[in-house]
């Protein structure tokens, strides 16, 4: 983990880009800063831990999809450079984080490039792969790599290459990954075979990649793309195999979304009747032209995500964590006292017991045989106070730490996300420690002035919103100066890990019989 000052370093470093890049973002810092703030006060973050680290600030496009699908043949076709190796069989069996590099070739990099440095998604993934696998955590490098590729359409977006899904040897740890993923991503490419639209091999696929997408609020970033779609070609059958996809999709609670039927020219099978090319060369053209078109947004997609971590973050810390801290405090308080209620009527009931079975009582006075012994002087009275009050103490503590350790196990049980436990774990220690009072009505760390940091956060994101809606709509049709959101959003920046991004004014992208161009700063 990095220290405060590199932190703080880091911090700045990506605020001085982003006034570049995108202003708007920069200001987000500020506040990601003020939510640290609030997070140490509550104990929910350590010194060395930032949600600005937490969040992934480049644009990110992930590619999932089943075993000879194409996925790699899609990426070589879009980056126009042979990076990836085809085949008909699964051939990459690892995660590939895709970048931008100024040199003059491609590199491929270990996993524990990823895994150790926040810049890059994927940063600490080791630790929630072995809380699924004991021990695969340890084995990083079998399951991630980071590729640099020289390719200009890299430049100020990353891609992520998942392996072949197989239906017969899916591992716990690469799902979770994957899962992983799909939270990150701006935009989520979901590739399905068309030689097999609706065969036993594609269900668990389907299961994993579709049913548990179509309730997320973000599932607008998913694109189901069904490729290979010439395999159809002489048979003419390309409507019959479409919508048998599409009933698969369907049979997932899939029933409205983007898809699209694409395969590569470069590597589709003849064609032996023209009218049929032409048909299915026109349907390719128009669906990639399509997908490309909206990886060429994620820039503008990357801004909004980011802006509604930020608010996302900060409505958390006020409707998760602290309402969680409260819950605990209040449980924690009532279990205590009617412990500690119990066990002293417990005692009272034991001790008159014993006193009126012994004889001690005449009338309504006490007489022990200790007593006077007790009561003799002022020292033997302040010693047998002491003692009495040490007793209480150790037996008030104790009671104290295991109602406290009862509570926790039952809250942190609720905590879904495996990756905050930690977090919620340090909170929970702050709130009982043994100078924590049970009656404190506030979790540590929130008050008044905290209360109106997260609410000023929350108020600011909207603001943010409307800025970023000032930038990419324009109602009235004035003539605006400023930068266009493309410019913004995707304009010169710096890779996180190898060379300088320049902005591009146009890409181009091969869609068949000559160019189209994709304006990277075109206005609406």
């Amino acid at each position: 983990m990095f220290k405060e000052n590199k932190i703080n370093k880091r911090l700045k470093k990506l605020e001085q880009h982003l006034k570049h890049e995108n202003p708007i973002l920069s200001e987000v810092v500020q506040n990601f800063r003020e939510l640290d703030r609030i997070s140490r006060k509550l104990g929910f973050l350590q010194r060395e831990e930032s949600h600005a680290i937490r969040t992934p600030w480049w644009p990110l496009i992930s590619i999932l999809g089943i075993y000879s699908a194409g996925k790699s043949t899609f990426i070589n076709n879009f980056l126009q450079y042979d990076l990836q190796d085809v085949g008909i069989q699964a051939v990459d069996d690892k995660f590939s984080v895709i970048c931008f590099t100024n040199d003059d070739k491609e590199r491929v990099l270990p996993g524990l490039a990823l895994d150790a440095d926040p810049r890059f998604p994927l940063y600490k993934i080791s630790r929630a792969i072995e809380e699924v696998a004991v021990g695969e955590g340890e084995h990083i490098d079998a399951y991630l790599q980071l590729k640099t590729c020289p390719s200009k359409m890299l430049r100020g977006k990353i891609l992520i290459d998942s392996p072949g899904f197989d239906a017969d040897a899916q591992r716990t740890s690469t799902l979770r990954i994957t899962d992983h993923i799909i939270d990150l991503s701006d935009l989520v490419l979901v590739f399905f075979d068309a030689r097999h639209p609706e065969t036993g091999s594609m269900r668990d696929t389907l299961e994993h990649l579709v049913k548990t997408t179509v309730n997320r609020r973000d599932s607008n970033k998913f694109l189901y793309i069904l490729n290979q779609i010439d395999v159809t070609a002489n048979e003419d059958n390309l409507e019959e195999v479409f919508a048998a996809w599409q009933r698969a999709l369907a049979q997932y609670g899939l029933t409205a979304g983007r898809s699209y039927a694409i395969y590569s020219k470069d590597s589709s099978i003849p064609f032996e009747n023209e009218d049929v090319r032409v048909r299915f060369e026109g349907k390719r053209q128009a669906d990639t032209g399509a997908i490309y078109s909206r990886i060429q947004q994620v820039g503008v997609e990357r801004a909004y995500r980011i802006v509604g971590m930020l608010e996302q973050t900060a409505q958390m810390l006020k409707q998760d964590v602290v309402a969680l801290l409260q819950r605990f405090i209040e449980r924690w308080r009532r279990k205590v006292l009617w412990l500690e209620g119990a066990i002293l009527a417990g005692l009272v009931a034991a001790f008159l017991a014993l006193t009126i079975w012994g004889g001690y009582w005449e009338g309504l006075s006490l007489n022990l045989p200790l007593l006077d012994l007790v009561t003799r002087n002022n020292y033997t009275k302040l010693g047998a106070l002491a003692i009495l009050i040490a007793v209480a103490g150790y037996g008030h503590f104790s009671i104290r730490r295991w109602a406290a350790g009862k509570v926790k196990k039952k809250l942190l049980a609720e905590i879904k996300d495996p990756d905050l436990l930690p977090n919620y774990q340090r909170a929970l220690h702050k709130n009982s420690r043994w100078w924590r009072s049970l009656f404190f009505p506030n979790p540590a760390g929130w008050g008044r002035r905290t209360a109106a940091g997260l609410a000023k956060v929350v108020e600011d994101s909207n603001a943010y919103i409307q800025k970023l809606n000032d930038e990419y709509t324009n109602p009235s049709g004035e003539e605006k100066n400023e930068l266009s959101i493309e410019e913004l959003a995707a304009g010169d920046s710096k890779r996180p890990n190898l060379g300088r991004i320049e902005s591009e004014n146009t890409l181009r992208v091969d869609t068949g019989p000559g160019n189209r161009l994709i304006s990277a700063n075109r206005k609406d």
